[in-house]
């Protein structure tokens, strides 16, 4: 009877080593005189995890035999194919040809007990780490753009919360002096506040991080702005693959449905739409309305609405995302009515209306001239834009739409000197230089917000000056009402998204996981010009 190995409880055949299928000679000694014998081989697979392709397999003598043969032999075999997790077959010619050298030497019985309760020790060694989770340390960073924003992704509120809801994780913030937020409140709610964020697992920040500044082989969360590949940006992303960044845009963050999760957008709408009625009122000299950044909340600003008495204003809202609804927060804390597209294109009105355009009322496909929301996301350059005619009846534009380069404008430059054009502001919320309002000329400050656009030679010049539209574009809008954005924002963090982060990810981080590992993730591969990878 040959030796048989047998691997108990895991449905496995006995299989038989011949003692010719050793190849070393001590091993074919002593399964020469281990004729007769019965062994038992205990797969220790979780080793394997420890040992890449070495599969270990403990084997003991348990009858016959003389005393000093009753001894351990261990044989490590180089494993290169399996069945269940345990080599697929231990006999014959396929021994040869899996394991080609099975390398075996023998152990005394009390050196097999210390090997055996050694194993046993890495083994619960093991499920301890497989089942401990390590404290993940998030680091609040100090915004380097200039200039500096002012937002955070979580309050101090909030990182008290997570220090008091999630033991695992811990917050650092980096010290800011620009902060809405101080470093005393911080401290106040139990963050650590220093310089140094190094040790960080996981950097949270709001605008994009300067290249000087990136701290290699991190995980990093912050709007890029490379998605569209927007060429101030390039470098950006280059130094983020080369130093093997995690990079996880916000921006990309999406439900299943491709709704934004979490993003400033709603209080950009509203302090955008602010601005708008603001600029209106400073042209035509017929209401007077405060900046919103002398207010020290969004509760402040509505009671600022309070006795302003508006003209008979007609004003389109494109969109229908958050920017939208911060825009129609506004237009209904001021009073101003909601008329249907329909009557706003044929009626005048004796009071403020407003119409929302949504992507039905704004777009048709060129050869079907009907709207479906699927195929104009998948393939938007086959849809032409239909706004024109409500250019005719529209005096202030509040645009809130997403655009990119496939997307039809709303107007095209030449439409802005006809007859039929009556616009005198626009507020372009979305702030697409070039974009979906081809009158955008770039970004203005916060302290500067407004330019204006020569009808007849299209070129910039002062605000409200006599022959132009007035262009409001900002592209850090929520920084006027910090505290609150930052409040709405952090909530939406820690709700949809901060669980699976420390715990290593989901399909949702994974979608919005533009570079990994020194290179772009699938989704974003279409960024390979654009990032310079090969």
């Amino acid at each position: 009877m040959e030796p048989s190995f047998f691997v108990p409880g895991v449905g496995l055949e006995p299989t038989h080593l011949a003692a010719a299928d050793f190849e070393s000679a001590a091993s074919t000694d002593f399964a020469t005189r281990a004729s007769g014998l019965q062994y038992y081989a205990i797969p220790f697979n979780f080793l394997h995890n420890y040992f890449f392709s070495l599969e270990i397999l403990p084997v003991r003598v348990i009858s016959g035999g003389r005393p000093a043969q009753k001894s351990v032999l261990i044989t490590l075999y180089l494993q290169l194919t399996t069945r269940n997790g345990y080599p697929s077959r231990i006999s014959g010619p396929a021994t040869r040809a899996l394991h080609p050298k099975p390398y075996a030497f023998y152990l005394p019985p009390f050196t097999y007990l210390c090997v055996t309760k050694a194993i046993f020790l890495i083994k619960y060694a093991g499920f301890m780490l497989a089942n401990t989770r390590f404290m993940i340390k998030i680091g609040l960073i100090r915004e380097g753009k200039i200039p500096a924003d002012n937002r955070v992704a979580l309050t101090p509120a909030q990182c008290k919360w997570i220090l008091k809801n999630a033991p695992d994780v811990t917050v650092i913030a980096q010290s800011s002096p620009d902060r809405c937020f101080s470093d005393r409140e911080y401290e106040a709610a139990g963050v650590e506040v220093r310089d140094e964020v190094s040790d960080c697992d996981i950097l949270l920040g709001i605008k994009e991080v300067p290249v000087e500044k990136l701290i290699a082989g991190k995980t990093y969360l912050f709007f890029s702005h490379t998605r569209k590949k927007q060429p101030h940006n390039k470098k950006l992303l280059r130094t983020i693959l080369d130093q093997r960044i995690r990079l996880i845009d916000y921006e990309c963050l999406e439900h299943e449905d491709g709704q934004r999760i979490i993003g400033f957008g709603f209080f950009a709408g509203v302090v955008g739409a602010h601005n708008g009625m603001m600029a209106y009122g400073n042209r035509t000299g017929l209401y007077q309305l405060e900046r919103v950044y002398k207010q020290r909340s969004f509760r402040e600003l509505i009671h600022s609405y309070f006795g302003v008495r508006l003209p008979n204003v007609k004003i389109a809202v494109t969109g229908s995302g958050r920017v939208a609804h911060g825009i129609l927060e506004v237009m209904n804390l001021m009073g101003i009515h909601e008329v249907e597209p329909d009557d706003y294109l044929n009626r005048r009105f004796s009071y403020p209306v407003y119409t929302q355009l949504k992507g039905a009322d704004l777009y048709m496909h060129r050869q079907t001239g009907k709207y479906s929301r699927e195929a104009f996301h998948h393939n938007p350059e086959q849809f032409v834009c239909k706004f024109l005619p409500y250019a005719a009846q529209t005096d202030i534009l509040m645009n809130g739409v997403y655009w990119d380069k496939n997307v039809p404008r709303l107007f095209e430059k030449t439409d802005v000197n006809t007859d039929d054009f009556i616009i005198q502001t626009i507020a372009d919320i979305t702030d697409d230089e070039n974009g979906s309002v081809p009158i955008n000329a770039g970004d203005q400050t916060i302290e500067d917000p407004v330019y204006g656009i020569d009808r007849d030679t299209l070129q910039k010049v002062p605000a409200y000056t006599k022959g132009s539209i007035d262009v409001m574009a900002v592209g850090n809008l929520p920084n006027e009402l910090p505290r609150d954005a930052s409040r709405y924002f952090g909530e939406q963090l820690i709700k949809f998204i901060l669980d699976d982060l420390v715990k290593g990810g989901s399909p949702t981080i994974d979608r919005a996981t533009i570079a990994l590992d020194g290179k772009l993730t699938e989704t974003f591969s279409y960024l390979r010009d654009y990032a310079g990878e090969a």
